[in-house]
């Protein structure tokens, strides 16, 4: 899933002496310019919106004095989207859907600090009157999202029959999502799942972390297994169950196995083999090659939404993330 940019706007509120029980929503909605009502609500369910210090709900209503701190994740701004030439990587098309194979560095949609240059942008000028999502304004087309720095497959709704279905089949998580990944070390069982909720840090809410007791966030299921042993990485690939903001990439670390060159979950150090100068020298040379952390989404399977038949595309390994894999391999063969 997309990742969050960092927090852009603050204010700081406090309710009037003689403020009158009012929801928080509504009162902000007032009070701020340019922003949806749903904005705002989901704004107060991530976290973003505190009174007094602590997070609320929704139909909290404010008393006189409350201190109100918003910190909204992208300016309020209008949802136009601007089309852009921008050339798509199609793998497939019909009336109906469109398969893209997103490359790495493209952010799926406009948000803070990427308002251009975006999928979006691009599905904008190529595609007219793509429905959008309830909800999900300024995003025609779309109906999932992979991070900036991840490559690899998206569906893209073209019919509002298309959104529906394809919402619907995300939602009872029936779709088939396979990532091919390069984590540091490797997996004491060559196959496993991991079952373990995942939710914002509290440090850092650009961050995903695992909660292991499951008191807070969302559940969330990876499947995976180890495709190559490269001693001090491995190849791995992972089927999603649930579709959590950087769950693979949270879920890896959780067990100790960052991806490669993840800088957001710490895989972008020597973090297995030798501190000798020649091998470090050797990783940070994997890194210049692969300057993202190592995630491919391979493959997508779903039910086409107007036939019903279960239609499946899968995609090759980006040139990076193959050279890579191959300087490791050729690295534990002579070694």
């Amino acid at each position: 899933m997309e990742e969050q940019e960092e927090l852009f706007e603050h204010h700081r509120l406090v309710c009037d002496p003689g403020q009158e029980p009012y929801r928080i929503d509504k009162f902000l909605m007032d009070r701020l310019p340019n922003v949806t009502r749903n904005k705002v609500q989901q704004g107060i369910k991530d976290g973003f919106v505190k009174v007094n210090g602590k997070e609320v709900k929704p139909n909290y209503k404010v008393h006189p004095g409350d201190e109100i701190v918003v910190e909204l994740p992208e300016p309020p701004r209008d949802t136009d989207v601007v089309p852009e030439n921008i050339p798509l990587n199609i793998a497939y098309e019909d009336d109906h859907i469109l398969v893209v194979n997103k490359e790495a560095s493209m952010v799926v949609h406009p948000a803070y600090n990427n308002w251009t240059g975006t999928l979006v942008n691009a599905l904008a000028y190529h595609f007219q009157q793509l429905p959008t999502m309830e909800g999900n304004d300024g995003r025609p087309g779309l109906v999932h999202r992979i991070d900036k720095d991840t490559s690899g497959l998206l569906v893209i709704a073209k019919t509002d029959k298309a959104m529906n279905s394809l919402a619907k089949q995300f939602f009872d998580h029936s779709i088939e999502r396979t990532y091919y990944a390069l984590v540091w070390g490797v997996p004491t069982q060559e196959k496993g799942t991991i079952d373990v909720h995942l939710g914002r840090s509290e440090k850092d809410r650009r961050v995903t972390v695992a909660i292991e007791d499951g008191s807070r966030g969302r559940n969330a299921i990876t499947h995976y297994k180890v495709l190559k042993d490269l001693r001090y990485v491995s190849l791995i690939q992972c089927n999603l169950e649930t579709g959590r903001t950087h769950q693979i990439r949270a879920h890896m670390k959780h067990i100790g196995h960052p991806l490669f060159n993840d800088a957001t979950y710490g895989g972008d150090k020597v973090l297995k083999g030798t501190q000798f100068s020649k091998y470090k020298a050797f990783v940070e040379n994997a890194f210049k090659l692969m300057p993202r952390q190592a995630l491919h989404a391979k493959s997508l399977g779903f039910k086409h939404p107007v036939s019903g038949k279960f239609v499946q595309f899968d995609s090759e390994l980006p040139d990076d993330f193959r050279a890579v894999i191959e300087k490791w391999e050729n690295y534990v063969q002579y070694e």
